[in-house]
């Protein structure tokens, strides 16, 4: 779970909410007009902007921004390099015994095990790596176009209810709601687009960066693997993908293979 995206959107939700409870009835904020045309519209713009595969798997890709848990570059290559030793000792087929839980590397042994010449499994690898951010880039791209939606819906609502106050003006008793369907749905579509869209466009990508990083220092450590390097040297070829401040100080001491 990423307790930072969690915090930051609950924590934003709840500061607002606190405003309009301090300042009075907080219902006069709920007007289902202005709710109806910011996140309906939104969503029905957005939706002919992508195609309804990518629509839909935007929201199980925005999963990953809450509850998805990647390794860090220290940590894989711990990994990496006790995978190294043990196919030192016992040769590429002993991998199939060895558990791993990242499912990229896992499929990876499991090539390097099936005997697939060095082409194969790097092309293979790759264009797993490339569909995977493949994935992480649309559902960015649907939550990013939501967060631009979502104010220019909250200013059509504005206009709609200014409309309705100015058509109205010899009825004083119709200004009113007009001028809440005005107002409301331009912070409805505010809150929309900074509150909950565009974090979770900008941890997507954040996450797709991420995985890159260690996808490729995935890929890197296995052809590295299957050429049969010593495991040291794998160790401080990978050390590259670490930040130059940090390189000499990683530790990646792992339990001896069994």
């Amino acid at each position: 779970m990423d307790i930072a995206t969690l915090l930051g959107i609950i924590g934003a939700v709840a500061i607002v909410a606190m405003a309009m409870v301090l300042g009075g009835d907080p219902t006069i904020f709920i007007n289902p007009p202005s709710l109806l045309i910011v996140i309906g519209g939104s969503m029905f713009v957005v939706l002919a902007k992508f195609s309804l595969g990518q629509f839909l798997g935007a929201v199980k890709v925005a999963a990953k921004a809450f509850a998805f848990k990647l390794e860090s570059p220290e940590e894989i290559i711990g990994v990496l390099v006790d995978v190294a030793q043990v196919a030192r000792k016992g040769g590429l087929l002993a991998l199939e015994e060895k558990e791993v839980d990242n499912a990229f590397l896992k499929n990876g042994m499991q090539l390097l095990v099936d005997g697939q010449d060095r082409e194969v499994v790097k092309t293979m690898l790759q264009k797993d790596r490339s569909l995977t951010l493949e994935r992480h880039k649309w559902g960015a791209k649907v939550f990013t176009a939501l967060g631009d939606v979502g104010p220019a819906m909250g200013m059509i609502g504005t206009l709609i209810g200014l409309v309705q106050m100015l058509a109205n003006m010899d009825d004083p008793k119709s200004i009113g709601p007009a001028m809440a369907v005005a107002l409301l749905t331009t912070l409805y579509g505010a809150m929309l687009a900074t509150m909950i869209c565009i974090p979770i466009a900008d941890k997507l990508d954040l996450r797709m960066t991420e995985e890159a990083r260690i996808q490729a220092i995935i890929i890197d450590a296995l052809l590295a693997i299957q050429a049969g390097q010593n495991p040291r040297v794998i160790e401080d070829m990978l050390r590259n993908y670490l930040p130059a401040g940090t390189r000499d100080d990683a530790n990646f001491d792992q339990p001896a293979a069994e």
